[in-house]
């Protein structure tokens, strides 16, 4: 009976034994550093021998410009399209929200933006990845053999219209200009635009589709991913002139107060309001720099940008951790101090910039600035924009309505 009780302990220790070396030995091969991968600045990877787990090893890095409509975005887009190793896509959330919100309720009620909400991080969770065939479910009509022609703004994507997505006759560099592209490149074929995005170490989106970055956490939380989100912040007041000048027929009630100099009594507040609000919500988060934030999140203002373009976009990329590309750089010099009048599209990008951010202190009557003054005044406060205390303030150039403030990544 003595013999027995103790082959029983003795089996019992070796067991024991037996599961803490098949642990030390998981654990060392599954999450020691490989040699030689921290001279090569790699030393997050796990070696190959190592499980494979659902996390970003690559650290293929994943941009999302978070904006809103005439806030400068298409700009800001543009230093990273113009950049040779990041594949960049302009408003793919166009497609979501063109087919699940009906038109006439333009995403206002609380359960079209749940959908939306939710359908949009799935496809920017598989845009990401390269998936481009999700983007199918939301392409209408529905992609054949993986091809359409239906893609919103292609033109706006360097790599959708360049060799060899694109194959238009000239010299093997050429890329094409957006409207050139559309009529140039024929379909697009998705199966080859995922192959040159799994090619490029970065993938860039740019939407004015995504109220602010709170509804952003999952993703930015994503193990998978390696979000980082700048958000693209601009003066209200500029916002409404823009707006007031681009969609001339949606805000024709603002146009007619400036005309009249009389407040139409069904003016729709909501135009100028909802971007106050989500600008405040989203700020607000931003700046209180909560944990799941950290290294996430840079807020920028057009007008620093504006200001000072290079610079910023040197902060914008150091924050990135991704080297400046010098067609970055040249694509600036050309396109931040030309002529306006050059840039025909309403979303173009030729423009003396400085001069850009100050127009709609021309555009807009004092009594048009002073009501969204007092219907803004809390963001307007948090962004460091300044009041224009009368007509004369108001016109003066040489007055600043921007505060100097150090809005720096939070890292």
């Amino acid at each position: 009976m003595q013999c027995s009780w103790k082959a029983v302990l003795l089996l019992a220790l070796a067991s024991i034994a037996i599961q803490y070396t098949a642990i030390r030995t998981f654990t060392a091969k599954s999450f020691h550093t490989c040699p030689g991968l921290s001279e090569a600045g790699l030393a997050e990877r796990l070696c190959e021998e190592g499980p494979t787990f659902a996390y970003n090893l690559s650290r293929k890095t994943h941009i999302l410009i978070l904006a809103t409509t005439r806030s400068g975005s298409s700009f800001v887009g543009q230093l990273f399209n113009q950049h040779l190793d990041v594949f960049y896509l302009f408003e793919p959330l166009y497609h979501v929200q063109n087919t699940l919100i009906p038109r006439f309720t333009q995403g206002r009620s609380p359960v079209d933006r749940r959908v939306m909400l939710g359908a949009s991080r799935d496809l920017l969770r598989s845009l990401y990845d390269c998936d481009l065939y999700y983007l199918e479910n939301y392409i209408k009509p529905p992609p054949v053999n993986h091809t359409t022609d239906r893609i919103f703004r292609r033109g706006a994507s360097r790599v959708l219209c360049s060799r060899p997505v694109c194959d238009p006759p000239g010299p093997a560099d050429l890329v094409l200009e957006e409207g050139d592209c559309v009529h140039k490149c024929g379909l697009l074929n998705l199966t080859v635009a995922a192959e040159a995005c799994r090619e490029r170490s970065h993938v860039a989106i740019k939407t004015v589709r995504v109220p602010g970055v709170n509804d952003l956490r999952a993703l930015v939380e994503d193990p998978r991913l390696n979000l980082k989100v700048i958000q693209l912040v601009r003066d209200p007041r500029g916002i409404l002139a823009s707006r007031s000048e681009t969609f001339r027929d949606t805000y024709r009630l603002w146009r007619l107060w400036y005309g009249t100099g009389r407040k139409p009594y069904n003016l729709d507040v909501t135009q100028l309001t909802t971007v106050c609000e989500d600008f405040a919500q989203s700020v607000s988060t931003g700046l209180l720099r909560p944990p799941w934030l950290k290294g996430k999140y840079m807020l920028v203002r057009y007008e620093d940008l504006a200001r000072n373009p290079m610079k910023k976009t040197e902060e914008i990329y150091g924050f990135l951790g991704i080297p400046l590309d010098g067609h970055v750089a040249r694509w600036i010099q050309n396109n931040t101090q030309g002529d306006p009048a050059l840039g025909k599209h309403k979303y173009g990008t030729v423009r003396n910039s400085a001069a850009t951010a100050e127009k709609w202190r021309f555009r807009l009557s004092y009594d048009i600035v002073a009501f969204a003054q007092n219907a803004c005044q809390q963001v307007l406060a948090q962004l460091g924009y300044k009041m224009a205390s009368s007509a004369e303030e108001l016109r003066n150039p040489s007055v600043s309505l921007v505060e100097e403030r150090d809005f720096g990544p939070f890292s």
